[in-house]
């Protein structure tokens, strides 16, 4: 049997996780996932977590897949308004690829079951049961040579 307050308690130790290492600005998180709405799912409730806490928190959709484009309609606009926030946008892997991984000051990567977590992810989320989401620790040792991220 699974408690849905499982999910609550594992977004609000990430929400204090990211907190302690950003507290104030304008901050930005990916929640990425091979599927759109698992990441959606984590969007809503890492901003239910951070708004918990007094944080004005947005959840905006990434405008298509690539770097540049996240660049310019999403990051600029909110960074050049200086606002005390934190701004998620929930996607797909292309919110952790090479040239667009660095516009994050966090990332969370939401997985199912076996599937294999992206090395560039600040934070893993199992959430094979998503009533009950789990944090993962990867050993990226063990990750194929061939597995690039």
């Amino acid at each position: 049997m699974t408690d849905p307050s499982a999910r609550r308690t594992l977004f609000d130790g990430i929400a204090d996780e990211f907190l302690r290492d950003y507290p104030r600005g304008a901050r930005l998180v990916a929640v990425a996932s091979p599927d759109g709405a698992r990441s959606a799912a984590a969007a809503a409730s890492l901003r239910e977590a951070l708004a918990g806490r007094g944080v004005d928190a947005r959840v905006t959709t990434a405008p298509g897949e690539g770097a540049e484009q996240l660049r310019t309609e999403v990051v600029a606009p909110f960074r050049a308004a200086g606002a005390d926030a934190v701004l998620i946008v929930p996607g797909s892997a292309n919110l952790l690829a090479e040239r667009a991984r660095g516009l994050w000051h966090y990332s969370v990567w939401v997985i199912e079951g076996d599937e294999v977590p992206h090395t560039a992810a600040t934070a893993l989320v199992d959430v094979t049961d998503p009533n009950a989401p789990a944090r993962r620790l990867a050993d990226y040792c063990a990750v194929p040579p061939s597995f690039l991220t």
